[in-house]
C-alpha cells in the first residue's frame, strides 16, 4: 500500500481508487487548490473522478483533519494536504504558497501571550500572512525599477 492509501486508511477513510487519486493530486499540488481546479487536474489528461466525487473526498480530508481549508474567494474553499498533528500556517499573498510550521514554535508565543492577559490557553491556531522569499524579491524589484 502507498503513503497516501495508508495515510487515508490510518484516518478511518477507505482508500478506493479515485479517493487515493484525489489525495495524491492534493499532495503534488503544494498550494491550496479548489475542488474544481483539481478535478481539472485530474481529467486533464484521462478520464477521472467526477467533480462530485472530489468534492465529497476534499470534505472527507478536511474533516478527517488530513487537509486544511484556505478562502479561495467567492465562497469557494481551496484544499491543502497538511501533517495530521497540530501546526501553523505561513501563507503567501503573492502565490498562494502555504509553508506548514510546527507548533513548537508558535506554542511558547500563545503560552505567554494567554498568560500575560490572564487568559486561561484551550486550544490555539495561527495562520501568517505575508510573501515568500520569491514574491518578495520581486515585489523589491518592482519598486526599485520604479525608482529608476
Amino acid at each position: 500500500m502507498n503513503e497516501i492509501a495508508s495515510m487515508l486508511a490510518e484516518a478511518g477513510l477507505r482508500p478506493t481508487r479515485q479517493r487515493t487519486a484525489v489525495a495524491e493530486a492534493l499532495a503534488r499540488s503544494g498550494r491550496p487548490v479548489t475542488a474544481q481546479a483539481l478535478h481539472a487536474r485530474l481529467t486533464r489528461s484521462r478520464p477521472g473522478p467526477g467533480l462530485a466525487t472530489v468534492y465529497r473526498t476534499v470534505q472527507a480530508l478536511a474533516e478527517a483533519g488530513l487537509a486544511r481549508t484556505f478562502p479561495a474567494g467567492d465562497g469557494e474553499l481551496a484544499y491543502k494536504l497538511c501533517d495530521p498533528g497540530h501546526h501553523h500556517h505561513l501563507i503567501c499573498e503573492g502565490c498562494g504558497l502555504v509553508i506548514e510550521i510546527p507548533s513548537c514554535e508558535v506554542e511558547p508565543w500563545a503560552a505567554r501571550a494567554a498568560r500575560r492577559r490572564g487568559f486561561a490557553l484551550s486550544s490555539h491556531q495561527a495562520e501568517v500572512f505575508g510573501l515568500c522569499a520569491d514574491c518578495s524579491g520581486q515585489a523589491r524589484g518592482r519598486r526599485s525599477a520604479a525608482r529608476a
